[in-house]
């Protein structure tokens, strides 16, 4: 098997459809926009991972943030059917970064101010991670607006933004280094 196909040098690509014809779109499509940042997101929990020691306890959580990902994409990157629209992503997903959510902010200090992108370099990747989620939390309500998604990934997304800043916090804390507060003298 090639890696490459050649089929996409003209600007389009295709969308994967379990029961049909694969649908040929414009690489600059909302939907694409939206899945290639999702996989960019990834990309990013990557560099974080490779950050971290491989016996570190945070290592699962992201693998697992990962896979789940992948998955996002999948509901992104495929066409609607006559049934629905691809639901990878469902509510538990969402609901398993609020529990971890929960439990990491429980062990920080309570937060008193604006906090700066910094710290150790894993803390700002998963600053990075943040806002990459943000965006492609952007991309898929854009999408949403052309066609229909499972609207679930954006509730996904945008509670993966939040447990990316509490883990930002927790690896810093973790590290010995305490939140920079933003200034705002103006």
């Amino acid at each position: 098997m090639h890696i490459y196909t050649r089929l996409g040098d003209h600007g389009d690509t295709s969308l994967y459809t379990p029961k049909g014809v694969p649908q040929r779109l414009s690489k600059a499509h909302a939907r694409v926009e939206a899945y290639g940042t999702i996989d960019e997101l990834n990309s990013v929990l990557g560099v974080v991972r490779s950050e971290l020691a491989a016996d570190d306890p945070l290592q699962p959580l992201l693998v697992h943030m990962q896979n789940r990902l992948f998955h996002a994409g999948y509901d992104i990157s495929t066409m609607p059917q006559p049934d629905g629209v691809p639901q990878a992503i469902r509510h538990g997903d969402t609901e398993r970064l609020e529990q971890e959510i929960d439990r990491l902010q429980a062990l920080l200090p309570p937060l008193q101010n604006f906090v700066l992108p910094s710290g150790v370099k894993a803390a700002t990747y998963l600053h990075q991670a943040r806002t990459v989620a943000r965006r492609a939390e952007r991309r898929v309500v854009a999408a949403g607006r052309e066609q229909e998604i499972n609207p679930e990934v954006v509730a996904f997304l945008n509670r993966m933004s939040d447990l990316l800043f509490v883990l930002a916090r927790y690896v810093n804390l973790q590290a010995g280094r305490e939140d920079e507060a933003v200034d705002w003298q103006v």
